[in-house]
């Protein structure tokens, strides 16, 4: 809240347990007091972690070598001679057009198309609609890079397997009526939360990655229906971890509730009416679960056999992190629907950044990086920051590049 910055790793365990024990409670206590002082002096939380912070050091880096950052000015198109080399750009800046003349070429790096509507529904392998897919990426990302890339001869890579990382999302309600995504990354690791499809069947390890998740939801969901899952929780779980948007004790559920995103049933089938679960189904698939809980293994999905699942469990949970009961009412559920955190599809580039024509030749003066440009992974998601790293790798070795700079 107001820009308060959680770490996912050691700090993320201490608001877990701020609770229960006192170096946490001191902790936590410390955090939002430092937290509460930088909103009262700044209007945000001052502390910045990830890739938030990474970003911030590229601006420092920027301001402190007096290099312009030109707010609100989109550019409207690329400017190239009659042999096809991009020379520069028109920028549509709060003080009208400017012509933008380069030296040595243009990046383009305007974060994918994750809220490009018609290019989502033409590349995504299911339904893209803003209904159902919502991206929790910057609502700039609509494809700008791109377009102006196709418009002077580029292509946007084809074929690949998944065109963005995938990450499952549920849908917050706001005061002002809209709804906000919510992307789940670690809460689906924890013991005893589950993941069903109307059906009330598991579907997946629900402890690995966000990406495989939302692939294994998509093809367990029938065809032409809405791709979507349910993830399930009892009383004694939600209180110990939150889920999704909903957060532990202390802080109350009531207007999660109020709101319609945590759903609530005093037992399973009452749950499972109010979410719209086959109630047997969900019935059979708790059974089963908390039959393999008490042997400490998860005989369908093999949930906590990893060491990738282990970390997003609770250590302090035995012999599984990754398992416990589902069987102390009321209990809850929050339904998730495809999202991305990103664009893997971008525009097709060599070695060296540089963005390649329809019949893979270099096109002078042009590169791209970040999500504009097609993924090093084609497709694939090996883990945190695959959009990340090369964004920045490929930003170097584009600048140096265009230096004239031997990479």
């Amino acid at each position: 809240m107001y820009g308060l910055a959680i770490g996912s790793g050691k700090e993320l365990w201490h608001f877990y347990r701020a609770t229960k024990r006192v170096g946490s409670f001191a902790y936590v206590a410390k955090r939002l007091a430092k937290h509460g002082l930088d909103v009262a002096l700044h209007g945000r939380g001052m502390l910045l972690t990830n890739g938030n912070a990474l970003a911030a050091r590229l601006y420092r880096t920027a301001k402190d070598s007096d290099i312009p950052v030109w707010l609100d000015s989109p550019v409207k198109r690329l400017l190239a001679r009659d042999d096809g080399s991009v020379i520069g750009a028109i920028v549509q800046t709060p003080y009208g057009l400017r012509r933008v003349l380069t030296r040595k070429g243009v990046v383009l790096a305007c974060g994918g198309f994750s809220h490009d509507f018609a290019r989502r529904q033409e590349i995504y392998t299911h339904n893209a609609s803003p209904s159902e897919h919502h991206s929790a990426a910057s609502p700039g990302n609509v494809g700008d890079g791109i377009r102006l890339g196709e418009a002077v001869g580029a292509r946007i890579a084809e074929g690949y397997p998944n065109a963005g990382a995938w990450a499952p999302t549920s849908l917050v309600p706001r005061k002002d009526g809209t709804k906000g995504p919510f992307p789940h990354f670690i809460d689906r690791g924890k013991p005893g939360v589950i993941a069903v499809t109307r059906s009330g069947q598991r579907f997946v390890n629900e402890a690995n990655s966000y990406h495989d998740f939302v692939q294994g939801m998509i093809r367990a969901c029938p065809k032409g229906e809405a791709a979507e899952a349910f993830l399930i929780a009892d009383h004694r779980t939600i209180r110990r971890y939150g889920l999704g948007h909903v957060k532990p004790a202390p802080l109350p559920l009531k207007s999660s509730l109020e709101s319609g995103y945590l759903i609530k049933g005093g037992t399973i089938a009452e749950l499972a009416r109010n979410v719209g679960i086959d109630p047997a189904g969900l019935e059979a698939t708790i059974q089963k679960w908390n039959a393999d809980v008490a042997k400490g293994e998860d005989s369908a999905f093999g949930k906590g056999s990893t060491a990738y699942n282990r970390f997003h469990g609770d250590a302090e949970v035995k012999p599984n992190p990754c398992l416990a009961p589902i069987n102390n009412g009321p209990f809850y559920g929050v339904r998730v629907v495809p999202g991305d955190i990103g664009t893997f599809a971008g525009l097709r580039t060599d070695e060296s950044s540089r963005v390649l024509d329809s019949s893979g030749e270099p096109i002078p003066g042009l590169y791209a990086a970040g999500n504009d440009m097609a993924s090093i992974l084609g497709g694939n998601y090996s883990g945190g920051g695959i959009t990340l790293g090369p964004g920045m790798t490929f930003g170097f070795i584009a600048g140096r590049h265009a230096a004239g700079v031997n990479n």
